[in-house]
């Protein structure tokens, strides 16, 4: 973090106690092309795999484009369900954010979400191209609500982690609590059979520890980054869910940019997508499952005929999602793109 010397607690107290909107809603908004643009993520530098990247947006701004940000990372400015309504209110001017965080207010991000999409991590991963055809469908929708992503990388596939036993067929789901951090993720849980808990990835270890869930889903990084290796015995990888760590700003605070600020925004976003990913593959190949795995946990892979029932189940999460969405032809247009990509 910079040395601007705003504290998250000084913020709280200047909007209140009352509800975050109401509160953001009496700060005075930051104006379009303010020399010292704020960027804030709830995201520590323990989580090896996703900050490099966020540290190569931010960079790519200041080399192409002289944009240099003052960086609130570790959620000392805004924690992470406040990121996006403070950037909404002009608090901030980028916020890096995952989607199952925001999903639930933008609809349309729920379709990188949904469990059984495509089980291709490389046809996922082209389809968060911020120059890609999904991007640009995402970005139409977003813009009626004043947000627009600027790139992001793909966390990979989200498993489910265990403590007592396996999870083999969605009746091993039956009547455990797992932990999520998003609305899609639980809905998945509850189709398979499950009792979602949402809570912070700072709470799992102690809710492990004393048995108040069971286990929970998540991708890898979440696993690594809070130690839980030390305590989760199992895990079934599949693609029961997926998202994405973006770069997210307001659409007005984006327009009222310098043209070359603007190229240097997108180009940063490149820069997150595809170098970040990199770098992102890389930690969860060479130290992530390695670490994994001489922790003792089992990893069980399913293979094409056990997962049927499970994709099967989740076919009623696809149906949710489109319903909230409200528009058909948007949501198949988005899924086709995704599975094509």
């Amino acid at each position: 973090m910079s040395g601007r010397g705003l504290a998250r607690r000084d913020f709280l107290s200047a909007i209140g106690s009352g509800a975050l909107a109401a509160g953001l809603s009496g700060c005075a908004p930051r104006q379009a092309g303010a020399k010292q643009p704020i960027a804030a993520t709830y995201l520590t530098k323990s989580y090896d795999d996703l900050f490099p990247g966020i540290e190569m947006f931010l960079g790519t701004a200041r080399d192409v484009g002289g944009l240099s940000f003052d960086v609130f990372n570790s959620g000392t400015l805004l924690g992470a369900e406040e990121l996006v309504p403070g950037l909404l209110h002009g608090v901030v001017d980028v916020v890096f954010q995952t989607s199952s965080y925001v999903s639930s207010s933008f609809p349309v991000l729920g379709s990188l979400e949904l469990p059984f999409t495509t089980e291709d991590f490389a046809r996922h991963r082209r389809a968060i191209d911020p120059d890609g055809a999904v991007s640009a469908a995402i970005n139409q929708r977003l813009a009626r609500q004043n947000m627009r992503v600027l790139g992001g990388m793909p966390t990979g596939f989200e498993y489910l982690w265990t403590i007592r036993r396996p999870i083999l067929r969605p009746a091993d789901v039956r009547g455990l609590r797992l932990r999520v951090a998003g609305e899609i993720e639980g809905e998945t849980v509850k189709a398979l059979g499950g009792a979602p808990v949402f809570m912070g990835s700072a709470e799992v270890y102690q809710a492990l520890e004393r048995g108040t869930i069971d286990g929970m889903m998540s991708y890898l990084g979440t696993i690594i980054s809070r130690d839980l290796q030390e305590i989760i015995r199992y895990g079934t990888a599949a693609q029961f869910g997926m998202y994405t760590v973006d770069a997210y700003c307001r659409v007005d605070w984006y327009a009222g940019l310098a043209p070359q600020q603007r190229a240097a925004l997108d180009e940063a976003g490149r820069t997150m997508f595809r170098a970040g990913t990199d770098r992102l593959v890389t930690v969860h190949e060479q130290d992530y499952l390695p670490a994994i795995r001489e922790a003792g946990v089992e990893l069980v892979e399913l293979d094409e005929a056990q997962q049927r029932p499970f994709r099967a189940a989740a076919a009623a999460v696809h149906e949710r999602w489109r319903r909230i969405l409200g528009d058909p032809p948007a949501a198949q247009q988005v899924l086709d793109l995704i599975r094509s990509a």
